[in-house]
């Protein structure tokens, strides 16, 4: 296969080993990737070259995943892109959605299922519906991270709307989901 007829693929994702691991695989696989560390370094390389796929990391340093997915979907709204996060939660991934991304996925994701992610043109109504309601702290997590989307991120609007002191604020965000 020769570099004019391989897909365009703009990865966006600034950790560093897990951005070229997913290069070289996502290249072994048919891909020619362009890869950024930023929304704004993603940005640039997608107005130079328009990208059919992307992979966006949803949390990064300054602007989240979530600009990226917008501007890549006012670009070309045939891109298909695909939104991984360490920090998944039912808002950011309905936003995701909501901006134009295919698909989401949390972190760790393999080449294979991103690839996947990126055909499925349609949900899934097998998919299982839970027995047990969510735990009280995940309920938690959920509310607070859909008030963060509300407020753009805003950590003081957040903790305003919450009603919640800032710092306490800061620190349930700085941990990691907790289990259903």
């Amino acid at each position: 296969m020769d570099e004019l007829s391989k897909p365009l693929l703009l990865l966006v994702d600034d950790d560093e080993t897990f951005r070229q691991v997913l290069q070289r695989a996502m290249s072994r696989r048919g891909y020619d990737v362009i890869a950024a560390d930023s929304v704004d370094a993603g940005v640039q390389l997608a107005k130079a070259n328009p990208p059919e796929f992307a992979v966006v990391d949803l949390r990064m340093p300054g602007a989240s995943g979530l600009e990226l997915v917008k501007a890549l979907h006012e670009l070309d709204d045939q891109t298909r892109i695909v939104v991984l996060t360490g920090y998944a939660s039912i808002a950011t991934a309905v936003e995701a959605i909501k901006l134009g991304a295919v698909h989401y996925l949390a972190k760790p994701a393999t080449a294979d299922e991103i690839i996947t992610a990126f055909g499925r043109i349609e949900g899934q109504t097998g998919l299982e519906v839970p027995e047990d309601p969510m735990s009280v702290d995940r309920l938690e997590w959920e509310h607070i991270h859909k008030v963060l989307q509300e407020h753009e991120g805003n950590i003081s609007a957040t903790a305003r709307a919450l009603k919640m002191h800032r710092r306490t604020l800061q620190r349930k965000l700085a941990k990691y989901p907790v289990r259903a």
